[in-house]
């Protein structure tokens, strides 16, 4: 859903909305981020049943928990929410949740902030152990973005409910190749985000990355950018990867009718 994310601030879109939407566009199944949700506990049953009736599946349920909070009590609430979202995810019919590391924040170094997020994510994937779901660790920036940094984590937290979600297109924003990075971790790859980037332009103003060369990124329609997406699908492959390819348009272009279509027409050729 967040393909569509300035088609929702606009007021265009909503949950339903967005359900409908995308089973017009002819896809198998969704993504649904907390971030969207009116009143979660109201909403589920009602957008269960149009994904159902729309003959879609819920390929994931994502949450932006961030365990980079010098507060304890503060910590403990971003752990709440995170088996909150587990709970979530069960109620929809899916056993994968998407899950982050944390923001960068002044002050918080990097050996500190991984322990905190080490502390959230072993308590967060036991949970998840516990009631048959899989975490999916996105690599998404200051601690997580690297591929090594990934890694670092999994191997740190030890828990098979911990795995990745490949996002294609934050490893460049990191200074790092998206296909090498692919290759460090394939193995434990159980969502990938389907995401390109390009260069920016001077008079672009927002969603704007600089890369640690200084480099200027900007979100792209997908099998339009930067990322050699056709080789990160021969990674994955190699791998036998049979999880959700899950298109996340991130743009200039207006999403509903240009961004999102000509991303999904473009990923199906890739996939296809």
């Amino acid at each position: 859903m967040y393909s569509c994310v300035r088609a929702v601030q606009a007021g265009q879109l909503d949950l339903m909305g967005f359900v409908d939407y995308a089973a017009r566009q002819g896809v198998e199944g969704v993504e649904l981020l907390d971030i969207f949700w009116t009143n979660a506990e109201r909403e589920i049953p009602a957008v269960k049943a149009r994904i159902a009736d729309a003959g879609l599946d819920l390929a994931v349920y994502s949450i932006s928990n961030n365990f980079i909070q010098p507060e304890v009590s503060a910590r403990a609430q971003e752990l709440a929410d995170l088996k909150g979202g587990v709970d979530i995810a069960l109620g929809l019919g899916t056993d994968i949740v998407r899950v982050f590391s944390g923001s960068a924040r002044e002050g918080v170094s990097q050996e500190e902030g991984r322990d905190w997020i080490l502390e959230g994510l072993t308590a967060g994937a036991a949970y998840a152990e516990a009631r048959g779901v899989t975490l999916a660790l996105e690599n998404h920036g200051k601690f997580a973005g690297r591929s090594d940094q990934v890694r670092d984590i999994i191997d740190a937290v030890a828990s098979p409910a911990l795995r990745v979600n490949l996002d294609t297109g934050n490893f460049l924003p990191v200074g790092q190749n998206p296909t090498e990075a692919a290759k460090h971790l394939a193995d434990l790859v159980v969502l990938a985000h389907l995401k390109d980037m390009r260069l920016a332009t001077g008079d672009e103003a927002s969603h704007i990355f600089a890369d640690p060369a200084g480099q200027l990124l900007t979100g792209a329609v997908i099998g339009e950018g930067l990322v050699d997406l056709a080789g990160i699908r021969t990674v994955l492959d190699s791998v036998d990867y049979a999880g959700w390819w899950s298109l996340e348009y991130e743009g200039a272009d207006e999403p509903l009718a240009v961004g999102v279509p000509r991303s999904l027409a473009n990923a199906q050729k890739l996939l296809g």
